[in-house]
């Protein structure tokens, strides 16, 4: 983390004139994840969607996966109806074939040299259980690197993927995540936590938030203490110990839990993909990855509870970002009243970085 960047508002433009940040897109010149590889057989096709655009994943069974418009360029019929033949898609419709650079390399009622312009093919990867498309200008994605996904591929890890559809702007996750002081909103779960802001940083396309946190009231859940590998009371002595660092890196999130070593105990990388045209809908993709305890098995046994407690966390935030949503569609804009400075510079690199034409809606 470079310190002598600025740590104030140098960026912050969350003013009376700014753009409405539920109606910036999100920019697809950036890698996406948008399905798991588990989703995709062999021999088969996937249709998915990038902010309204549908795109259709296939697997060959020989071959790596690739990626197309989802239409066919005859009757506009997705091709994701259709069958996967050797390296390439045919329609379902007339029997139209398109290959992994998009061209069309089958007419069965025409000669091979009448064959019809093909469809649009997007760059496609596949890395770490995320099969992940680049939706831009396809001659930036050479020059974009793949995200840094954790410490998925760290075999002293345990990894969960996780992820579902969430009603709402990509924006309102990234809040969410940022801003620990929303930790009241979870005391269920969680018992009285006092959450302690210990400064920021920030970058033209980043920013980060480091945090400490108390125990006021109530036990430590058992979902907590599987992430620690260990089991705190109240008034235990180690009250802001931890360090928690969550960044925005446009357009993905990392949340990591630190102790006394430099080794994350939790190693979170997040991110929200649009999923219709007016980007209202986003589906997230997470990889939690929790350090192994010193004694064998510990973590497996305990990964049941985790999971439990991670969905009833991941659950409340859905609940309420979608509500944040609603209650900005019936104002018609946004009307927050934000004062905490980081969520104030986070709110303006959303902006810099997102798309200058403004959604439909």
């Amino acid at each position: 983390m470079d310190h002598s960047l600025p740590t104030t508002e140098a960026f912050d433009q969350d003013g009376p004139f700014a753009r409405d940040l539920r109606r910036v897109a999100s920019s697809p010149d950036h890698w996406y994840p948008l399905a798991w590889s588990r989703e995709l057989k062999p021999g088969k096709s996937l249709a998915v969607r990038y902010a309204g655009d549908p795109i259709v994943l296939v697997r060959p069974k020989a071959g790596p996966v690739f990626a197309l418009e989802d239409r066919c360029a005859h009757r506009q019929v997705p091709l994701s109806k259709g069958m996967v033949e050797g390296c390439a898609v045919r329609c379902g419709y007339h029997g139209w074939a398109y290959d992994q650079s998009g061209n069309c390399t089958d007419v069965p009622y025409l000669g091979k040299d009448k064959l019809p312009n093909g469809v649009r093919a997007y760059p496609c990867v596949e890395k770490e259980g995320l099969i992940m498309v680049f939706p831009g200008d396809k001659a930036l994605a050479q020059s974009v690197p793949l995200p840094n996904l954790g410490s998925v591929a760290d075999p002293s890890y345990k990894t969960r993927r996780f992820g579902r559809v969430v009603g709402c702007h990509y924006s309102f996750m990234h809040e969410n995540l940022m801003d620990m002081n929303h930790q009241f909103l979870h005391r269920k779960q969680m018992g009285k936590m006092r959450p302690r802001f210990l400064g920021q940083a920030l970058g033209e396309d980043w920013v980060e938030a480091r945090y400490s946190f108390a125990r006021v009231g109530g036990k430590q859940p058992w979902g907590e203490a599987a992430i620690f590998g260990q089991r705190r009371e109240l008034g235990d002595g180690i009250d802001d110990q931890d360090v928690m660092t969550i960044r925005t890196e446009y357009p993905y999130q990392t949340l990591r839990i630190r102790t006394k070593d430099e080794r994350p105990v939790m190693d979170l990388w997040i991110s929200y993909v649009p999923q219709d045209r007016e980007q209202r809908t986003n589906r997230t993709f997470g990889l939690l990855s929790i350090s192994r305890p010193k004694i064998p098995g510990l973590l497996e046994a305990a990964w049941p509870v985790l999971v439990l407690f991670t969905e009833r966390i991941f659950k409340e935030d859905r609940e309420i970002v979608e509500v944040e949503q609603a209650a900005h569609d019936a104002q018609g804009y946004d009307r927050n009243q934000e004062v905490f400075p980081v969520i104030r510079n986070l709110r303006a690199l959303l902006r810099r970085n997102g798309e200058t034409e403004p959604l439909p809606g």
